[in-house]
């Protein structure tokens, strides 16, 4: 099951959703996707942010209506036959609302339809579950982001570390558990690819026992300096390294459009390592439409990859 997680820092204005239609050729599970895949974002000037979401919220209900109406026409002239596969989710990163509790923001989520709260630790997982919600990308268990894999003597750690999460989301009724590579340390791909391997390794049999999905997160080297896992290539070939179902890439479109780019090529060739992907604009990770990425084409690759 493919997730996208949308991230909108603490300054945005937004963001209200415009349904959009979706090219015959690739509807899948149009009736769900219609509300939470819409591809148009329209501002709202000197609004807080606080304000917009809950004049978000006081529209939902009249939004989600004619986000069913638009998937019932687009249905009946396209004539799915499939039945609908319902691949795609929507997840928030809590720690981009900082100013929210919890309970205030998991209710103003599932009124509006999304179905996950993530990146949290094991504490806060009851309360999203407690509003029918759940985490799609799960944290609590490693040393940071500099502190990941490529350093050996820190696997013990490490390992010990995730042993102990691991379990903690599987009894949660969760999947995915997010890890990172570190920093690169002077360390040549080829060494990094073999330190990360080792570690990793040590934990894919708790991992698969639980059916918990281990992801590393690609990140850009430029604001993370010097973090090792920063190109979509070097992942995916150490996903191939490790050789596991259970150890997949969070792939960050903000992340990579400022690495690497070639976004919709990367989704073609690379798309069956990511376990999760994280979407917002560049620069400034602000929401979809407000900066340089033309995110209607990469909705359609990233459909047109994962509904088929």
């Amino acid at each position: 099951m493919m997730c996208f997680s949308c991230r909108v820092t603490s300054d945005a204005k937004v963001v209200f959703l415009d349904v959009i239609p979706t090219p015959q050729d690739i509807i899948s599970d149009f009736s769900y996707i219609c509300l939470l895949l819409t591809i148009k974002f329209e501002y709202m000037e000197n609004i807080s942010r606080r304000t917009a979401i809950k004049t978000f919220l006081a529209g939902g209900v009249a939004l989600a209506t004619t986000g069913i109406e638009a998937a019932a026409a687009a249905k009946k002239k396209t004539d799915v036959k499939e039945p609908l596969k319902g691949n795609v989710r929507h997840s928030v990163s809590k720690w981009c609302f900082g100013d929210y509790k919890l309970d205030e923001f998991c209710e103003i989520c599932k009124h509006i339809g999304i179905e996950s709260v993530e990146l949290l630790d094991p504490v806060d997982w009851p309360i999203v579950q407690k509003h029918g919600l759940t985490v799609a990308m799960a944290q609590g268990a490693g040393l940071g982001i500099d502190r990941g894999f490529n350093d050996p003597a820190l696997h013990d750690e490490l390992v010990a570390s995730y042993e102990k999460v691991i379990p903690m989301v599987a009894d949660a009724g969760l999947t995915n558990l997010i890890c990172f590579s570190g920093r690169r340390n002077g360390v040549t791909d080829l060494q990094g690819w073999e330190n990360c391997e080792k570690g990793l390794k040590r934990l894919i049999p708790l991992a698969e026992k639980h059916k918990v999905v281990l992801t590393m997160e690609l990140l850009n080297s430029v604001g993370h300096k010097d973090y090792l896992c920063d190109h979509t290539v070097w992942g995916a070939e150490l996903c191939r390294r490790i050789g596991s179902p259970n150890f997949k890439l969070l792939y960050d479109i903000y992340h990579m459009q400022i690495n690497e780019g070639c976004i919709c090529d990367t989704i073609t060739n690379y798309g069956e390592q990511f376990g999760r992907i994280h979407v917002a604009d560049a620069p400034g990770r602000h929401e979809p439409g407000t900066g340089e990425i033309n995110y209607k084409t990469q909705l359609m690759y990233l459909m047109a990859h994962y509904l088929h």
